[in-house]
């Protein structure tokens, strides 16, 4: 018998669940992140959150702050730390476009989502412009109006 094939679905992508009620999504980007050992365990066991984090330009590398990862429980002393600073990897024309973006003023860089991507862990950036309460507020009327939509659409007679 051959052996059991390993379960794709295993694994749920990690989401910043805030930055689309907070932001208006320009701008998505694909990039890598550097990582240890330890953070790459705890992320497989899906130990990690990205609501608080965003990114910055620092010398001309984008770094990711405030992104949390729990410490390996079956870690030792070198354990990482749970809140460092990450940097991610991008290539250099997405680096100047986002430089570019956010010296323009008005647009910041959050993560969207974190995820596998076969055995190397990837974070959805985007450039995003923040929402005011009444932007916010325009979006709960259109979900609301949707959904009553599509609630009156699954009942009409046929």
């Amino acid at each position: 018998m051959s052996a059991k094939k390993k379960d794709s679905v295993r694994f749920t992508e990690i989401r910043n669940s805030k930055a689309l009620r907070d932001y208006f999504v320009d701008e998505r980007f694909e990039a890598g992140i550097q990582l240890r050992g330890t953070e790459v365990k705890s992320i497989r066991a899906a130990k990690a959150q990205i609501t608080d984090a965003f990114a910055r330009v620092e010398q001309g590398e984008l770094w990711l702050h405030n992104a949390y990862i729990e410490q390996y429980a079956f870690g030792n002393i070198h354990n990482h730390d749970a809140r460092r600073i990450r940097k991610l990897l991008l290539h250099r024309h997405q680096l100047r476009k986002i430089t570019e973006a956010l010296s323009a003023g008005n647009r910041t860089v959050v993560p969207l989502r974190m995820y596998f991507k076969e055995a190397l862990v990837k974070v959805e950036i985007a450039l995003c412009t923040g929402k005011k309460l009444f932007d916010k507020r325009d979006d709960l009327k259109k979900k609301a109006e949707m959904r009553e939509v599509n609630k009156a659409l699954k009942f009409r007679p046929r």
